[in-house]
């Protein structure tokens, strides 16, 4: 199996595998890399030359490290799926090795998500204020970090070219995927204001601004998220506010105004929809109130 003669055969499956998730699945350069990490750390500490060494003992005494190390429970997660994944590769290919179904995943508790009241909402994207160029692009950020739910990453990969009379546009997200996302009529205005006042050729849709005005490349997520904090600031709100809690406003607005969860999940980019779950418990709230005001109303007006 292995072609190089330092190369043992479990390092020459590692390496398959990972050619096979970047060119059979599809998989980005980022995921490459992390799986190859996380493999890479479970077969050094394990010293296994070949898949029939992997007990479930190791894999044990291989989980303990992790603990051990402080790993946050979600960071430990990432290394036993990685390895379960890869278990199942072998097995698919009638390479002997231990079963991925006796690894079980780690427990994590469900994330409790923040998010922001819609007064402060109002005023965050009312904050900036004026005709000038940073400004402008200023309101447009914020606009369109409310009305498509993007990550930083994102927001800061848009082209400059995209199609504001569609009120669409598609979005390379995590893992390589492609997904469309819709811009609302507040938005698509705050856009066409701001690029009307560029006059550079910066091919991305937001850039990066200096002191004197001057435009000196494409906005990073670093900007991009000093610019939700200070206009947050601005605006009076005593929380911090950091531009994934948009992307929280964005998920719980839809929900709360009905829409389901699959739905939710599209416009997010989540791979699976018990990511999406976690925003559910921000909509209790609003259903208690639905509860209260509608639930046995009758008998409490014969009372």
């Amino acid at each position: 199996m292995a072609t190089n003669p330092k190369e043992t055969e479990i390092q020459a499956l590692v390496r398959n595998y990972l050619n096979y998730l970047t060119i059979e699945k599809n998989r980005s350069r980022k995921t490459r890399e992390n799986y190859q990490h996380y493999l890479n750390e479970f077969i050094a500490f394990a010293k296994v030359r070949s898949p029939k060494q992997i007990t479930i003992d190791i894999v044990s005494d291989f989980r303990n490290s992790l603990e051990e190390r402080g790993l946050k429970k979600i960071t430990q997660s990432y290394y036993v799926i990685a390895l379960r994944n890869f278990l199942k590769f072998l097995r698919k290919r009638d390479i002997e090795t231990l079963a991925a179904e006796k690894i079980e995943l780690p427990k994590i508790k469900q994330r409790q998500i923040d998010t922001i009241e819609y007064a402060d909402l109002e005023r965050l994207l009312a904050a900036p204020k004026g005709n000038d160029l940073r400004s402008l692009r200023d309101k447009a950020v914020l606009e369109t970090f409310f009305s498509t739910g993007l990550r930083l990453a994102e927001l800061c990969g848009l082209s400059r070219y995209v199609d504001l009379g569609r009120g669409e546009i598609s979005v390379r997200g995590k893992g390589d995927k492609l997904r469309v996302v819709f811009i609302s009529d507040t938005a698509r205005a705050a856009i066409k204001a701001y690029l009307a006042k560029r006059g550079d050729a910066e091919e991305k849709l937001f850039i990066s601004i200096d002191k004197s005005g001057k435009v000196i490349g494409p906005i990073t997520p670093r900007a991009a998220q000093r610019i939700v904090e200070r206009r947050a600031r601005e605006a009076g709100i005593a929380k911090r506010v950091h531009a994934h809690l948009l992307r929280h406003s964005f998920a719980t607005d839809l929900l709360v105004n009905g829409a389901d969860l699959r739905s939710v999940q599209e416009l997010l980019g989540h791979s699976n929809i018990s990511t999406t779950q976690i925003y559910t418990h921000l909509t209790n709230n609003q259903l208690r109130d639905v509860h209260k005001k509608f639930h046995g109303s009758k008998r409490a007006e014969n009372q």
